[in-house]
């Protein structure tokens, strides 16, 4: 356990994954609840029927995030066909040029150049198809790049929105937890080993012992199922008060990290 004087964490950076409205059991469930101050006490306000002036925002801004879907595009798939169809087409000319010299110079002697001119014309053939697909390469390349370009833009569009909902998601948690931080200060008086005179106005100026706050942000919060009490978490309140544990809650306890009876 880290010593009393431990400060609060600050506030963690919103993920845009963070559904909007997180069950505060999912939060306060389990202590240390390795989360941040606002965190905890948005979650108990959200436990006490609060809602924050944004939550259409944020759901909003969540149903917009998801139905943007952005493909996937292979520019170097594609670039690579181009190239490849380039080359064959490049290498049948330099045949057909090959073979045409060959009948020319059979002419010019007067003879056989009926093996000649069907190699000609096979190589000619191949030549057309090796056209076509290097034609057909490079329009594909080309609607590729439009693609990529309309993925970057929906990139572009969600990048801009998940910032939108990071800022929506801090500003819900600022607003939240400082409507229940009243009764988080007076929640710190029922805590053991808290110091209440260092939980200042509002959650940015509390400067007391992180586990304590947690033990406060649960105790003030209404919560259905029990909470799972880690073993820093019991040490803490049975190192420094005779009250246990659910005295301390206000709410019914698990030990998961408690050993089994022999």
């Amino acid at each position: 356990m880290t010593g009393a004087s431990e400060p609060a964490a600050p506030e963690e950076p919103a993920d845009p994954g963070d559904p909007p409205f997180p069950v505060p059991a999912a939060v306060l469930g389990r202590i240390p609840t390795g989360t941040s101050l606002r965190r905890e006490l948005a979650a108990a306000a959200r436990s006490r029927g609060r809602e924050s002036s944004v939550r259409d925002d944020l759901g909003r801004l969540c149903d917009e995030i998801a139905a943007i879907e952005v493909d996937t595009v292979d520019l170097a798939a594609a670039r690579r066909r181009v190239a490849e169809a380039s080359g064959e087409e490049e290498r049948l000319k330099e045949r057909v040029a090959a073979l045409r010299g060959d009948v020319r110079a059979r002419r010019a002697v007067e003879a056989e150049t009926d093996d000649a001119l069907g190699d000609l014309e096979s190589a000619a053939a191949e030549l057309s198809t090796a056209q076509t697909e290097r034609i057909a390469a490079e329009q594909a390349l080309e609607r590729a790049r439009k693609r990529a370009t309309r993925a970057r833009d929906r990139r572009e569009r969600r990048l801009e929105l998940e910032d939108r909902l990071r800022n929506r998601h801090r500003e819900a948690r600022r607003e939240l937890a400082g409507e229940v931080y009243p009764a988080f200060r007076d929640a710190l008086a029922a805590v053991p080993g808290a110091a209440p005179q260092r939980a200042g106005s509002e959650p940015s100026e509390y400067d007391g012992p992180r586990l304590a706050a947690s033990l406060a942000a649960v105790r003030i919060a209404d919560l259905d199922a029990a909470v799972a009490l880690g073993a820093e978490a019991a040490s803490w309140i049975d190192e420094r008060g005779e009250k246990p544990p659910e005295a301390v809650l206000d709410a019914a306890v698990v030990r998961p990290d408690s050993a089994p009876d022999s």
